[in-house]
């Protein structure tokens, strides 16, 4: 079973043939057409391939129809898929596609001049289709007759770079099987998806949330799917409406973006009945719910898949879901973690003994490794365990929690926390819509909390209140108040709406864009005042007389 098999089976039906399954703008596609229009790019490609190279196409496109139909015509013509990301630029771009040794690149007019000019430095001979261009009189001359290339489960198909939030991008290999199997897990066990749902994609269609959650998904229950070219929180309930989205998918922060826009009365009249992704802020989960009128179900994803947790309803807020056999947290020396224990208020009292590396001890899960890359791959699969890199704890009755990855610890004075509930903690006040909290280094040893803050429309950062409103948060601890705070219009975000915090990280408190601020509340202070060049200069002086100017790397 593949994609294209999951497409054929819906369009030679002929309950379902002639449904309506893309929507996009006013667009309306049935099964069957989708088929005709995937069956022109399977036989465009196939006339077009050079037999001798890797019959591998790069997607470069924003959500449209022509990143399905391309898609479903590679998985008809027996090619491999590789999503590229628009946000990457010059050599990074052309890294991703020498690296996936695209044959071809599929791309749009607004993208063209970037794909030339990464082009310029990767491997000759790449032939780029632009959807706005050349691409249509080709498409037009080529028969819509379903090639049916022969593909077996393991088969190659799709190659998805992760998001690179622990090291650079590497591709995940997913096979005509696997991610057809994972469409249908999702739709059954998930979603509990039927044919007269319709999915609304505002994620990426490059990134593994929209390629399992949304477009396997669609072809695994026969339903509906709706695109929107990017996400934005002002065309959210819109599109939710226009298209009679019954299903939304989502990874990181749209639900607080959403939210941060005005409410009105009549919000919860819209035919959304579930939200669903992975990495939500935790405090906008119920809210969203609530304002909208639909369930939310936030659970554990990786482009990998090598490891998962199942909800169910009653779980506590916040859990992944009860840890079965197969699944340990384990420390740096591949012990299983003392069980957390929680406060009243949910807040992790023994951090340093709880929190370990979520691991699959039973296996590698559907991790099929890495594309040319065995040394990634043998670090996940060492031992014959799916290792993945993320930090987690379980509590006393089973229960898991996400606690990040390694760019979510700090270390203050010798204490070891986490980012996330410190978050939390800043995201209560009324004018943050969003927080991210990181380490900055301190200048003798350990660390020092920064914060970013994305503030809502018209509000103002008020240093005197700020603080003083940080100093009545009864659990914040004082080793979590933050010493900086940057305040800014907006958090840099990846394509897959997920918080840059290694930028912000590196940035520290060099801040040059429009709109944006960094205060100070040096210790003892009892408010925050802006940080200034000479306040650098001082800081740099401090490094420098503890031997640590390196660390400061500003």
């Amino acid at each position: 079973m593949s994609l294209a098999d999951l497409l054929r089976r819906r369009a030679t039906d002929p309950a379902a043939a002639e449904r309506i399954y893309l929507r996009f703008e006013d667009d309306r596609v049935s099964f069957a057409e989708t088929l005709r229009r995937a069956a022109r790019w399977a036989n465009l490609l196939r006339e077009l391939q050079e037999p001798s190279r890797p019959f591998h196409v790069g997607l470069l496109l924003e959500n449209r129809p022509e990143f399905v139909y391309a898609e479903l015509g590679a998985a008809m013509a027996g090619a491999v898929v590789a999503g590229l990301n628009p946000t990457r630029r010059g050599a990074h771009l052309a890294a991703d596609v020498a690296a996936a040794d695209c044959q071809f690149v599929v791309t749009e007019s607004r993208f063209v001049a970037l794909v030339d000019e990464a082009l310029g430095r990767a491997p000759a001979g790449v032939r780029v289709l632009d959807v706005d261009g050349d691409a249509p009189a080709l498409l037009a001359r080529q028969p819509t007759d379903d090639p049916r290339v022969p593909t077996s489960f393991d088969d190659l198909f799709l190659l998805v770079f992760t998001s690179g939030t622990t090291g650079g991008p590497k591709a995940v290999m997913r096979g005509h099987g696997r991610l057809a199997l994972m469409g249908e897990g999702a739709a059954q066990m998930l979603a509990h998806a039927v044919p007269d749902d319709v999915i609304y994609c505002a994620m990426p269609l490059f990134h593994s949330n929209a390629q399992i959650l949304a477009l396997a998904m669609s072809l695994a229950a026969g339903c509906g799917l709706a695109l929107g070219r990017r996400f934005s929180k002002t065309r959210f309930l819109p599109e939710v409406r226009h298209y009679g989205a019954t299903l939304f998918n989502y990874v990181g922060s749209p639900l607080a973006y959403v939210m941060d826009t005005p409410e009105r009365p009549d919000d919860a009249d819209n035919p959304l009945r579930l939200a669903y992704g992975n990495e939500g802020p935790r405090q906008y989960l119920d809210a969203f719910a609530r304002r909208f009128g639909c369930r939310v179900i936030d659970s554990y994803g990786a482009s990998e898949c090598g490891v998962s947790f199942t909800r169910q309803d009653g779980d506590p807020p916040g859990s992944l879901g009860k840890v079965g056999g197969g699944v340990a947290i384990v420390n740096d020396d591949d012990a299983e973690c003392a069980p957390a224990r929680l406060d009243a208020a949910g807040r992790l009292l023994n951090p340093e003994e709880a929190i370990g590396e979520i691991v699959n001890t039973g296996g590698v899960g559907l991790f099929e490794g890495y594309y040319k890359n065995d040394v990634a791959t043998a670090e996940r699969r060492r031992g014959g365990r799916y290792h993945s890199g993320d930090l987690g704890y379980r509590d006393a009755n089973g229960y898991v929690y996400f606690a990040g990855r390694d760019v979510e610890w700090l270390r203050v004075d010798g204490e070891n926390f986490l980012a996330r509930p410190v978050e939390t903690i800043l995201a209560r006040h009324p004018d943050v819509f969003l927080a991210a909290v990181y380490a900055v280094p301190d200048a003798e040893a350990g660390d020092r909390v920064m914060a970013a803050l994305a503030l809502r429309d018209g509000a103002r950062f008020d240093p005197v209140a700020f603080a003083r409103w940080l100093d009545t948060q009864g659990d914040l601890s004082p080793k979590w108040q933050p010493i900086w705070i940057r305040t800014l219009p907006d958090l840099a975000r990846s394509e897959t709406n997920k918080v840059q915090k290694r930028a912000l990280q590196r940035e520290k408190f060099l801040v040059h864009g429009t709109g944006e601020a960094v205060w100070w509340r040096p210790r003892g202070a009892d408010v925050f005042r802006p940080f200034n060049s000479d306040d650098l200069a001082l800081l740099r002086e401090r490094f420098a007389a503890a031997g640590n100017l390196a660390r400061l790397g500003a």
